[in-house]
């Protein structure tokens, strides 16, 4: 009793800060589970054998982000060694599409959250500055042959989320595919230029 008490009590936690229903949350710790063999942490190498991973031109560059102690809030810079279920979570969580219920300032602090997310994609060193060898890594990744019988679509770079999970209604798609406007989508939608300023700044202008 004392157990699944407490059990519910997180879980609440969990779906206050981070957005997800008490539903999602299982399914994600359901998938958390299978990627880490069933151990309370996930590391760099348990991500090798996820597919939407696998052709994906910016692989490394996904998988770094969910190590980024400045997307786990954790520090202005560096990379953790291993991630909890709740550090997981707190990843996951900026795929996730914009609550129309939102009102204005709490979408603009979401957008704000989902665009330094991508911006410490680019800036891999963490000064807070975009070189254009940095964006050029991103921009200009090449793409891997695709392997036989592999679909044309896992070619498809861009920040979507890696980790697929059974939706509530069934099925196998990704659990978070979020809009083009309002979530992660594509990376590149506009044109960059190659020359010009020499970086971008953060998202906070810093």
């Amino acid at each position: 009793m004392g157990a699944a008490h407490s059990a519910s009590e997180e879980v609440r936690e969990l779906v206050g800060k981070t957005g997800f229903s008490s539903d999602q949350i299982e399914q994600l710790h359901r998938r958390f589970k299978q990627l880490s063999g069933d151990q309370p942490t996930i590391r760099k190498e348990n991500f090798n054998n996820v597919p939407d991973l696998e052709l994906n031109p910016i692989r490394s560059k996904i998988v770094r982000a969910f190590f980024d102690k400045r997307n786990l809030r954790k520090g202005p810079s560096g990379l953790a060694d291993e991630i909890s279920f709740e550090d997981f979570l707190t990843i996951m969580a900026y795929f996730q599409p914009i609550d129309t219920a939102m009102d204005e300032e709490q979408v603009q602090l979401c957008r704000r959250e989902k665009l330094r997310f991508l911006f410490h994609m680019y800036d891999s060193d963490s000064d807070g500055r975009i070189t254009l060898d940095e964006y050029r890594n991103v921009k200009y990744a090449p793409r891997p042959a695709r392997a036989p019988g592999a679909p044309a679509r896992d070619l498809r770079g861009g920040p979507r989320s890696p980790v697929s999970a059974p939706p509530a209604g069934g099925g196998g798609a990704a659990l978070w595919k979020p809009a083009h406007r309002e979530g992660l989508g594509p990376l590149h939608r506009r044109r960059g230029h190659d020359g010009g300023g020499q970086h971008m700044r953060g998202a906070d202008g810093a």
